[in-house]
């Protein structure tokens, strides 16, 4: 009868069902952050693409030819005649 009452005590026995149902929980939450990670994770590397080529195009488009190198074309000024009186 020994034996009965081991086997009976362990199918009532309920502290490992706590533990692996936390195991569980946390697999289980963990497979979702993977899950959400990876397929959003496409999404945003193409919007930064996308966003990196727009900023990339502004730039450029918006500074070209707008200096001319700093050579002014001024002349020579005419060594200070001035006629007086």
């Amino acid at each position: 009868m020994n034996l009965l009452n081991i086997f009976k005590n362990f199918k009532n026995d309920e502290s490992g069902a706590v533990t692996v149902d936390w195991v569980v929980l946390t697999a289980a939450v963990v497979g979702l952050g993977l899950a959400v990670s990876t397929t959003v994770g496409g999404a945003i590397n193409t919007q930064a693409s996308t966003i990196s080529t727009q900023i990339g195009t502004a730039g450029t488009s918006g500074t070209s030819g707008s200096t001319s190198g700093g050579s002014t074309s001024g002349g020579s000024t005419s060594g200070g005649s001035t006629t007086g009186g």
